[in-house]
């Protein structure tokens, strides 16, 4: 078997999700923040959460090659402890942030045949990552939520690394830790730039899914050539894509 090692991407490749984060997310988690006295309207903590935000990410050096990744219960803490809220301020800024994300998730479902396909993939021995840009504080319980906690020999979230795909480091640090191969390694993503171009910067094969959740401006699988070492698929039916990944498997 030339690929012995699976990485996925996550939302868009496996979890099919819509959030919207709109003024009523905002209204309710500033309603939270004013019940322990930390008193800002909605867009007062809107603009005060992207200040901190970008203020962070202009500290970690965000590049061409420098993605950084902030932990999103920290910026809530940090706006508790704008208000003088400091010793509840990072159990407080935890439940803020799970309660926005929460308030913002309209439904967080697997694609079909996601769990079979997993399962098939692992009894012929390969074996699975997770390899995520998301924050920890939503995506280990909304995993868990799914049924997907125990699927993966390792799960690696952006968050927890301060970088995000397409970063190299991101990548790196699965390969370190875990002491793969890349040549062996096949990325399977819904982002061309993010999940695709990273994995082929540390020398991962990829597969190309094009879902419903692809950046809009990034074209249909049918339009990008398919060479050698870097494959692609349209939809999100993972009963049709686990047979590409046989046959990838077999070559």
């Amino acid at each position: 078997m030339r690929y012995t090692d699976l990485v996925f991407d996550l939302y868009g490749t496996l979890v099919d999700i819509h959030t919207e984060e709109n003024d009523l997310v905002w209204e309710k988690t500033a309603f939270y923040f004013g019940f322990y006295g930390a008193r800002y309207t909605p867009a007062e903590l809107k603009a005060a959460f992207q200040r901190e935000l970008t203020a962070r990410e202009a500290m970690a050096g965000q590049s061409y090659e420098c993605f950084p990744d902030i932990p999103f219960q920290e910026i809530m803490a940090a706006l508790f402890r704008a208000k003088g809220i400091d010793r509840e301020a990072a159990a407080l800024g935890i439940n803020a942030a799970q309660l926005f994300r929460i308030s913002s998730l309209e439904y967080i479902r697997l694609y079909p045949g996601v769990r079979e396909a997993l399962a098939r993939l692992r009894a012929m021995g390969c074996r699975l990552w997770l390899l995520s840009n998301a924050q920890r504080i939503f995506t280990a319980y909304e995993l868990r939520h799914l049924g997907l906690g125990e699927e993966f020999d390792g799960v690696y979230i952006s968050s927890d690394y301060g970088c995000r795909k397409p970063d190299a480091r991101f990548f790196q640090a699965l390969i370190r830790e875990q002491g793969l191969d890349p040549a062996r390694c096949l990325m399977i993503g819904n982002d061309l730039h993010t999940d695709i171009g990273g994995a082929r910067k540390v020398g991962m094969a990829t597969l190309y899914m094009h879902t419903a959740l692809t950046p809009a401006d990034q074209p249909a699988a049918d339009l990008i050539r398919e060479e050698p070492r870097h494959f692609r698929f349209e939809g999100d039916d993972w009963r049709e894509l686990l047979q590409l990944i046989l046959r990838i498997l077999e070559r």
